[in-house]
């Protein structure tokens, strides 16, 4: 293991009406990050869940939703969520079982009807590639856990440390990534520097800066993920 998983990052034009979007579909606490972010952190009674960071940014946002959430409804279908602010952009119909909708950003996640024995909330994180089970294989290398193959050729990666949800899928597609990934995630570092990462096939693309104090690198798909250094012991 070479990281921990450790939470979530969205890309916002506005980032206080995208987390207060998140906090309501979420129910967490909406906080102010200063310069303009916000974070969407779990309550007490879901604590089991990972902070979302809602990052301001300059640049609209451009091409496919590659990285979303998937989300199981309290109910039968997703009208909290529209009033909540959510856009439906397909219903459920005989080739898939859900809807997805987008977010007031425009970027797209997927909800499934609720059932007794779930909870309702976040319980996968998708990430469309081209080689399903070996960038799945490639993150199992550097969070742990363990890949498996479902029946539509994806590959799920279960049991990553620090990975807050039921499953982590990644997804086959045809077409490449060409644009930054408006969702992303973050990892604390075993060690303090990402020195195994990159020897792992990470690429690096930002060093840590007076402001900032972590690393920018991108996964074997192109990727772009945060590693922060490993957190203070008390």
């Amino acid at each position: 293991m070479i990281a921990r998983f450790k939470d979530l990052c969205l890309d916002a034009a506005d980032a206080q009406v995208l987390g207060e979007f998140w906090g309501r579909v979420l129910d967490g606490e909406v906080v102010d990050a200063g310069d303009g972010d916000t974070r969407v952190d779990p309550r007490a009674a879901r604590s089991g869940a990972e902070s979302i960071w809602v990052n301001r940014v300059s640049e609209p946002r451009t091409g496919k939703t590659r990285v979303h959430l998937e989300l199981r409804l309290a109910g039968a279908d997703p009208a909290p969520l529209v009033a909540a602010g959510a856009r439906i952009v397909r219903e459920p119909d005989e080739e898939i079982e859900w809807w997805v909708l987008a977010d007031p950003d425009g970027n797209e996640f997927c909800a499934f009807a609720g059932r007794p024995d779930t909870r309702p909330g976040p319980m996968e994180l998708v990430v469309d590639c081209a080689e399903p089970e070996r960038l799945a294989g490639w993150w199992a290398g550097v969070l742990g856990g363990e890949v498996e193959m479902t029946g539509w050729d994806a590959a799920s990666l279960i049991g990553a440390t620090g990975f807050p949800w039921d499953e982590w899928i990644f997804n086959p597609v045809p077409e490449r990534k060409t644009v930054k990934n408006r969702m992303h995630w973050d990892v604390d570092l075993v060690d303090p520097e990402p020195t195994a990462l990159i020897r792992a096939g990470a690429t690096l693309l930002r060093e840590p800066t007076d402001q900032t104090r972590w690393w920018v690198l991108a996964d074997p798909e192109g990727n772009e993920f945060c590693a922060f250094p490993p957190r203070p012991t008390e």
